[in-house]
């Protein structure tokens, strides 16, 4: 990627969610890394004072409580796991304020679980308070609530909290801070070698060149922070995958320099209502659809019909967010439904002039409207 094409867009970001891993701000020791921290927050603080809103999502507080409770790695066990970030997050937090207040800058602790975000009036709730909190000139520190989150609500790790909150604020930009230059091109002894600077679409075989965590204090790796980069880009924004102990790494990037992995957003950007459907909301069932429903969606932005439908798996209402699903069983869609799930098994093939005959009534022409479609 040429310097002029990453300075059009960094130049033009007002609105940027960093995250940083947990691989970033914690030592071979297993302790906070008070000069890498130091340096992040005077970076982040420089660009607050470049005019640009800034949330940071920050690993590090299971970490942090680990000496309190007499402990010198990550437990595996979750009342261990939620005491430690119980205590950690309360020191984490609190250096995050005394170092951002060196530049006069205040700060917010906003702890989030998986429900904050899907339940739709918590949902509001969170997105207004991140508003106020930066019409303010706050920058908000955000983690998980890993006190009080249980396994099946878990976002699974910070890298897709980060890129939800960045749709959810509708950031510009989501930098993700990890301990490699970024996402890697494998040689043929099957080890990373070259950097990829530009990723224009996130592919299977994209994710196919990330490898396994190997950090006992972290829970992503190189695979969720491409899932989260998918979301980012898929919503419309950009994202970038880069070294966080590269000196100034976040000035050089809004400076324009080719720091890392750039991932380019898809030209349109998502309505607020398609982003609660695919990111938000939790899925209630499948649709599985036949090759040329598969072309009316994908390719000619059509809505799903009835007789595009191989088979309905799941029990839902109306107005449910269902995955929408090729032949293969590949997630290519995701929508709200027009019937319950009882009423489409029914129709399962018909035409649209069959669905009276069958249900009584023909209320919706379409299974799933264009309007609230998503394409993967």
């Amino acid at each position: 990627m040429s310097s002029n094409t990453q300075y059009n867009w960094a130049e033009k970001a007002k609105r940027v969610v960093v995250k940083i891993g947990s691989r970033v701000l914690v030592d071979k020791r297993g302790n906070i890394d008070d000069h890498r921290l130091t340096d992040l927050v005077r970076q982040m603080a420089d660009l607050r004072r470049a005019g640009k809103d800034v949330i940071c999502v920050s690993s590090g507080a299971v970490a942090a409580g680990l000496s309190d409770l007499g402990l010198d790695s990550r437990p595996s066990d979750l009342p261990s796991l939620q005491a430690a970030a119980a205590t950690g997050q309360a020191r984490l937090i609190e250096r995050y304020r005394r170092l951002f207040q060196e530049y006069n800058q205040p700060v917010a602790q906003v702890l989030l679980t998986h429900t904050d975000l899907s339940d739709r009036e918590r949902h509001l709730n969170a997105r207004n308070t991140f508003s106020r909190l930066l019409d303010s000139g706050v920058v908000p520190i955000v983690n998980e609530n890993d006190t009080v989150v249980v396994d099946e609500l878990r976002f699974g790790d910070n890298d897709i909290l980060s890129a939800l909150v960045a749709c959810l604020v509708r950031a510009d930009v989501l930098i993700l801070l990890t301990n490699t230059d970024g996402l890697l091109k494998i040689n043929s002894n099957g080890q990373p070698h070259e950097l990829i600077e530009k990723v224009e679409q996130i592919t299977e075989k994209t994710l196919a060149l990330a490898g396994k965590s190997d950090c006992d204090l972290s829970t992503g790796g190189m695979k969720s922070k491409l899932h989260a980069a998918a979301i980012v880009t898929q919503a419309g924004e950009w994202a970038v995958i880069a070294n966080g102990k590269t000196d100034d790494v976040l000035i050089r990037i809004f400076a324009g320099d080719s720091l890392g992995t750039t991932f380019e957003p898809k030209p349109e950007k998502l309505t607020g209502r398609k982003r609660w459907i695919a990111f938000f909301d939790h899925p209630r069932g499948d649709i599985c659809i036949d090759k040329g429903a598969v072309d009316a969606i994908s390719s000619k932005q059509r809505s799903l019909l009835a007789v595009g439908m191989k088979d309905v798996n799941g029990k839902f209402d109306r107005g449910a967010v269902v995955r929408i699903l090729d032949e293969s069983g590949a997630e290519i869609a995701r929508g709200l439904v027009n019937y319950p799930s009882e009423e489409l098994r029914l129709v399962v093939g018909c035409r649209t002039d069959e669905i009276a005959e069958v249900l009584g009534s023909c209320e919706y022409e379409e299974v799933v409207h264009r309007d609230n479609l998503v394409v993967r």
